[in-house]
């Protein structure tokens, strides 16, 4: 299976959480097939708004949502 990352952001109601104000209003960047991919993407779209202290980007990774069991953590 494909390590698939979702690159998004949006306006947030405090710049200390992920509660977006608007999901409606997400920007989503894209899909990507790898974390460095999804990071460069993300460091990109972070740039553009470096002076928003309420704009967030955040990379989620896919495959760990969509199969759970396959990464668990070393006891």
């Amino acid at each position: 299976m494909s390590k698939l990352h979702l690159v998004f952001g949006g306006r947030v109601t405090d710049p200390q959480t992920l509660d977006f104000q608007d999901p409606s209003q997400l920007d989503v960047v894209g899909i990507f097939p790898d974390f460095a991919s999804a990071e460069k993407a993300w460091r990109a779209a972070a740039q553009r708004t470096v002076d928003d202290a309420e704009m967030r980007y955040v990379v989620v990774h896919l495959h760990r949502l969509l199969e759970p069991d396959l990464e668990k953590p070393a006891a």
